[in-house]
């Protein structure tokens, strides 16, 4: 999964590099996306999807649609287990990821901010949704990055507002709950929209959870918010006067017929929906954990529900590590923490190149300066960090010593929020491949045992 894993343990702490890179490593690979959907989804005589049971006898159509990070993945295992039942179907997936689909169609869009390819996938799958009929079967696949991968602008906006509105969001340090607020108002599929598209036809929403709050989300579930929300988070961040005009008008319209269905909406229409997660944050923590218990360590979660400045979090991470490091409370070394979640980074000026995992990761390096037994890794589970193609990176002790060897000021960059060329000089930026799943965040900080006199 990791492919630079030779290059990441040659130098440094070699032993807590190589620890900290397995438990990741296990971890990713046991929530592939692909296999979980495969023990989610069987079908012999019926179609069973979780505790539901199909008789496609009965079933005129069966459609696949959907959207995010590694989406591809979910697609093949439906491919796999339904073969020629499957009518129609199309993905979109994060340009220049995913793997190859036979039966479902994919097209590649842009994430984080959406492109014309993510416009393109959009107009399909509203096409199918629309078509599909109440003899019919439609799978929605969501993976996170699905709000930027199928964005289909409201009449009156552009996709150039669109990004422009994205990309303040993005740069603002809001969490994710907040930008998918905007979101979704400032689209034709979101916050439960395509569901109504897709009505009367049965609907099954197969769901990664990517959002800290640890809720099914994404363009087939009932929303809770309205436009006067999106304003408000708009105003919050100081961002309502820069977002282009169309979008203010937009949102400030609040159009009844506009908004996000509720719940009480679904269940007027009588729209026929279940929405099953089938990944979230916490199995990926699990997983962490008992591959650490296997290395014979101490294995702690810390939480699964990160949030905040990326190096605000680092700096809680490395204030625990170093209690243990110097007290052996809370947990006693050799000992693995393990943390999941969605930090972000707030950007004042002209930022350079980087990631919230890479920022979080550069900011622990100055913190553990010196120490001989702390090491860590945060990586995005995607296998992206940002609009970059690192994973994330891995720091120690020795990792400013490095730098400054190197001419390479770290709190200067930090200030800079430019981490990537930081990471590639140093050969500590992590390269995976496609990692099948899409699960928010993982920190692993490693603190080994007192070495012995």
């Amino acid at each position: 999964m990791i492919k630079n894993v030779d290059q990441l343990v040659s130098k440094g702490n070699v032993q807590g590099r190589k620890t900290v890179l397995d438990v990741v490593e296990h971890a990713l690979e046991q929530v592939n996306s692909y296999n979980l959907v495969k023990e989610l989804v069987k079908f012999q005589e019926d179609l069973r999807i979780g505790s539901l049971t199909y008789d496609l006898s009965k079933i005129d159509e069966v459609f696949v649609v959907g959207g995010g990070k590694q989406v591809t993945f979910v697609a093949a295992a439906l491919e796999e287990v339904l073969g020629d039942r499957i009518s129609e179907g199309l993905v979109v997936e994060k340009r220049g990821w995913g793997r190859k689909t036979n039966r479902i169609t994919m097209v590649e869009g842009g994430h984080p901010l959406p492109d014309n390819g993510s416009v393109k996938g959009a107009k399909e799958i509203a096409r199918i949704a629309e078509k599909a009929d109440e003899n019919d079967l439609v799978i929605v696949c969501v993976t996170g990055g699905c709000t930027s991968l199928i964005t289909l602008p409201p009449n009156g906006l552009t996709l150039e507002d669109v990004r422009e509105v994205y990309s303040l969001l993005l740069k603002s340090g809001a969490p994710i709950e907040d930008m998918n607020t905007v979101r979704k108002h400032l689209s034709r599929l979101g916050g439960g929209k395509l569901s109504m598209l897709i009505h009367p036809a049965e609907l099954v929403g197969l769901i990664a959870i990517d959002e800290v709050v640890g809720l099914p989300w994404g363009p087939t579930v009932p929303d809770t918010t309205t436009f006067s929300d999106a304003v408000n988070v708009l105003l919050r961040y100081d961002l309502w006067d820069k977002v282009p005009e169309p979008a203010r008008k937009c949102l400030e319209r609040a159009d009844p017929v506009e908004e996000t269905p509720k719940r009480s909406d679904f269940e007027r229409a009588g729209v026929r929906i279940h929405n099953l997660v089938f990944a979230e944050n916490k199995m990926l923590c699990r997983a962490a954990e008992k591959r650490a218990v296997e290395l014979g360590l101490n294995a702690a979660i810390i939480s699964t529900l990160i949030e905040g400045e990326a190096r605000d979090v680092a700096a809680v991470l490395v204030g625990v590590a170093k209690e243990i490091e110097r007290n052996d409370r809370p947990f006693k070394a050799p000992c693995i923490l393990i943390a999941g979640g969605e930090t972000t980074v707030n950007i004042v000026g002209e930022p350079g190149e980087g990631g919230r995992n890479q920022e979080l990761a550069l900011a622990a390096a100055w913190r553990i300066a010196g120490s001989e037994r702390i090491v860590l890794a945060s990586i995005g589970t995607d296998g992206t960090d940002g609009p970059t193609d690192i994973a994330g990176a891995i720091v120690d002790g020795y990792t400013l010593d490095r730098a400054g060897k190197m001419g390479i000021n770290l709190p200067e960059r930090l200030k800079r929020h430019d981490s990537s060329p930081i990471f590639r000089k140093l050969s500590d930026a992590i390269y995976t491949e496609n990692t099948g799943t899409n699960l928010m965040d993982l920190m692993i900080v490693c603190v080994a045992k007192q070495p012995k006199d």
